[in-house]
């Protein structure tokens, strides 16, 4: 029997939503994702997205797996209206299929105005749809079976496409959130196809600057603006980007003018120049760990942040702990470990996970030290 799924209650889910990092691999991680599979996975991404009320924060596409960092927000207070219903149903459903359903809203309205039916009517309807919405196991098996049938059918192929069930990391909001974010962005950047995330078009980054295939970008600056603000209350607000980028590229560690990575600063009435690492070190370079460490800890694969299983601040990982207490044996008395190994120094004493990744399984290599550079 599989076990549930961390869970963390929100106490605020406008400013501590819940927030999961999820990855899933291809079967033997063969590299069968090319582009034309890339662009009709986030197709179906942002269908599902619009689907469920779910929100992508951040993704990167790869050719043999995909990270998503995903906001589950909880259903609004009284269910959907009807009108949102239907608006929701148009990202999966044609629209004959959806006439049916708004058919079958009229009707039963009309019973209930006529005193021989009752809202129990409306609401076994929206109930059929609702159940795969705001939530994040519906939302993930919902996109990788779309995407699978797609795929089978255009390779003539049958079976499973992904390797296991798909992998989910509990995320708490604000410093977490953007690490997680950036660390998404920069797969391929550790991968070493690209120098730079802005290069690489199948990642919310690379969305953000270059728009996507049939995009503005507008959906994925809105959710990396989200991604950074949301512990202020700001909600997905693509105006903001300009503001976001400048700091996501420092966090990053990737120079913020396209001049060899200099950026102009004024000085006595004289112009200096300085290189990208002196600003990124400088007292206060406005990035979640507010340390050059943190860009070099990026370029590294910490396991961690997909292994951990909730990563947040020392309170946060307890609390999921607190929540989740039958999971443990009971010498165990408190859930939030050390991020260990020399790649994670940046996160020391900000970032915590609940699992400790020292005792790891057979033939990770490096796994003891949570990190792989």
């Amino acid at each position: 029997m599989r076990k549930t799924r961390w869970l963390v209650k929100s106490k605020n889910p406008l400013t501590a939503p819940a927030i999961s990092h999820c990855l899933s691999r291809v079967v033997d991680r063969k590299f069968v994702l090319g582009e034309d599979e890339r662009e009709m996975f986030r197709m179906f991404m942002r269908m599902y997205e619009n689907f469920s009320g779910c929100r992508v924060l951040s993704y990167c596409l790869m050719s043999n797996h995909f990270h998503i960092l995903l906001e589950v927000p909880p259903m609004p207070e009284g269910g959907l209206s009807d009108e949102e219903l239907l608006r929701r149903l148009r990202a999966l459903y044609p629209e004959n299929f959806v006439a049916g359903v708004a058919g079958e809203l009229v009707e039963a309205h009309k019973s209930i105005a006529e005193s021989s039916g009752s809202i129990a009517l409306v609401e076994a309807i929206h109930a059929r749809f609702t159940y795969r919405m705001h939530h994040l196991s519906e939302y993930m098996k919902g996109l990788l079976i779309r995407f699978t049938r797609w795929y089978n059918r255009k390779h003539s192929r049958t079976g499973t496409l992904w390797e296991e069930r798909f992998k989910s990391v509990i995320v708490e909001s604000g410093t977490a959130a953007r690490t997680i974010a950036a660390y998404i962005d920069l797969n391929p950047v550790r991968a070493g196809i690209v120098s730079d995330p802005a290069e690489y078009r199948w990642s919310s980054y690379g969305e953000a600057i270059g728009g996507g295939k049939k995009g503005n970008g507008k959906k994925a600056r809105a959710g990396l603006v989200r991604a950074w603000k949301c512990t202020e209350g700001v909600c997905f607000d693509a105006e903001l980007w300009p503001e976001v980028s400048r700091l996501y590229r420092r966090m990053m560690g990737i120079a913020l003018d396209k001049k060899a990575g200099r950026a102009s600063v004024v000085k006595t009435g004289q112009s200096v120049r300085k290189n990208a690492a002196e600003l990124l070190a400088s007292a206060d370079n406005e990035t979640s760990l507010k340390d050059l460490g943190v860009a070099k800890m990026l370029r590294c694969r910490v396991r961690y942040f997909t292994d951990g299983a909730v990563i947040g601040s020392r309170e946060f990982v307890n609390e999921a702990f607190v929540n989740a207490r039958e999971r443990f044996g009971p010498s165990r008395k408190d859930g939030a470990r050390k991020m260990r190994g020399s790649g994670v120094v940046a996160a020391a004493g900000i970032l915590w996970s609940l699992r400790d990744l020292q005792k790891s399984p057979v033939g990770e290599a490096a796994a003891n030290r949570g990190v792989r550079c």
